[in-house]
């Protein structure tokens, strides 16, 4: 709940160095009967006319396992939240989704991923890659025949992982055939 405005609390107060009742002040300006004896207390006391601040630093229950929770989205970039939830209640932390992912947002751990072929990490294919940008130079262009690809698929694999902002979270993925 936010707090009055800071116009509606001098309005209050006018009206009682006025010498006006606290019960037609809180008729007058439609508010209760008790917070109008509240900002008068709080200024007599305190000599405050503004509200007290809403809220207030709170420390993540996470906070502690930030080195854990660092290490298994770097070993598993992957994991979806509800699984790392999952991972920190074995821990005795129970915590909801959302709020692990603001979390991870403060920590700068952003959601993206780059996929690319498993067959990319075997050692002929890093020969044949190799081979073939030494050759591209020397390739006529006017030859070259392009295939559009995009209706390829990867089925089931996890199409985002989390990684340090401004690094991609890359990923090898099996050929959908």
């Amino acid at each position: 709940m936010a707090a009055y405005s800071q116009d509606l609390r001098d309005r209050v107060l006018r009206g009682l160095e006025r010498g006006e009742g606290a019960t037609s002040i809180a008729r007058r300006l439609e508010v209760s009967l008790r917070w109008v004896y509240h900002v008068k207390a709080r200024y007599e006391q305190d000599g405050e006319r503004a509200a007290q601040p809403l809220g207030g630093y709170r420390r993540s229950r996470v906070a502690e396992m930030e080195p854990h929770i660092r290490a298994w989205i770097g070993a598993h970039a992957d994991m979806p939240l509800a699984e790392l939830c999952e991972r920190l209640a074995e821990h005795g932390i129970m915590i909801k989704t959302t709020a692990l992912w603001h979390q991870l947002d403060k920590w700068n751990l952003t959601l993206k991923k780059t996929l690319r072929a498993s067959e990319h990490e075997r050692e002929d294919v890093k020969q044949d890659r190799v081979m073939w940008q030494e050759h591209q130079p020397a390739l006529d262009v006017a030859k070259l025949i392009f295939i559009d690809e995009t209706g390829a698929t990867t089925h089931m694999t996890r199409a985002r992982g989390r990684s340090q902002k401004g690094e991609r979270c890359h990923s090898s993925v099996p050929g959908g055939h």
